[in-house]
């Protein structure tokens, strides 16, 4: 199958890329500087906020992979919104039998996130054009880059104490970023799946504060936490862009959507793509694994 992704040099569209060639697909990586793109697959120019680019980049296309978010905009919601709207018409003016979206977990009735709620909008505006779409819903994603996962390592990292916001409390389910991957290539050459959302997570059910003694533990630190109800989202995120890395954008986002629990609920995506994804524990040795070895 020819398949476009865009997002193709991001967190996950650039391991997305390679396990797409290794399952017998040609592979366009959709990207803003394809001259310097040197990972899997056809590079293609193409930019999901640029709509006159992206008629050359899906052209003969069978299918596309939808990676894309701007968190780290004022105006996400609105981008990602017009965004997704090109994209979905661009598709169909291409003849795209499919496209396959990475979207968010998150209960509709628990007062969803400004992040999580675009999330939403964008599952509905890249079929309103007519392409069936395929939804994979995710909450945390682990693996070396991911902007959740460097939240929670700098963390540990970082502060062996600390005072913490109310929202480590909440309940995730991650899941390791080659799981994910297997589940957004399994799911592209089944006709059932076509217009279905589908929920993956990992086998075990964590809050945040779990998750950060859990890599305390693997990396043989010490961590306390004491948390604090009283800490507001915006001094939440303006505390986590002191002790990591993330914008404070990006963290603000994401701090908004830490208060909204992401579990699966149904769990019928293990029987189309039936597989064990691995426990939380080597997903984090995975991780700093793969970081340890780029630094090398």
């Amino acid at each position: 199958m020819r398949v476009l992704v865009a997002g193709a040099s991001g967190f996950v569209g650039r391991r997305l890329c390679p396990a797409l060639v290794e399952a017998g697909h040609e592979v366009l990586a959709m990207t803003r500087g394809p001259e310097s793109y040197d990972g899997a697959g056809e590079p293609v120019r193409g930019d999901v906020h640029d709509p006159d680019s992206l008629a050359d980049a899906l052209k003969d296309a069978d299918a596309a992979y939808y990676l894309v978010h701007s968190l780290d905009s004022a105006d996400f919601v609105e981008r990602d919104a017009a965004a997704a709207r090109a994209f979905g018409r661009a598709a169909a003016d291409a003849g795209v039998r499919r496209v396959v979206y990475l979207g968010g977990l998150g209960d509709q009735a628990d007062g969803l996130s400004d992040h999580l709620r675009s999330r939403r909008e964008v599952e509905e505006l890249l079929g309103a054009a007519g392409v069936p779409v395929t939804v994979l819903r995710a909450g945390i994603i682990i693996g070396h880059g991911g902007v959740s996962w460097e939240i929670t390592r700098q963390l540990v990292e970082h502060l062996p104490a600390m005072i913490t916001p109310r929202w480590v409390r909440t309940r995730t389910q991650p899941i390791a970023v080659d799981d994910a991957v297997r589940y957004l290539v399994g799911v592209l050459d089944k006709d059932e799946a076509l217009g279905q959302v589908y929920e993956i997570g990992g086998p075990e059910v964590l809050t945040y504060a779990e998750m950060m003694r859990r890599v305390a533990l693997i990396q043989g630190r010490v961590h306390l936490a004491l948390p604090v109800p009283l800490l507001s989202p915006g001094l939440s995120s303006w505390w986590l862009s002191l002790v990591t890395d993330v914008d404070l954008r990006t963290g603000r986002s994401l701090v908004d959507s830490m208060s909204n629990e992401v579990v699966v609920r149904d769990t019928a995506i293990r029987e189309l793509v039936p597989f064990e994804p691995v426990d939380y524990d080597r997903a984090v040795l995975d991780a700093l694994g793969e970081r340890a070895r780029l630094a090398r």
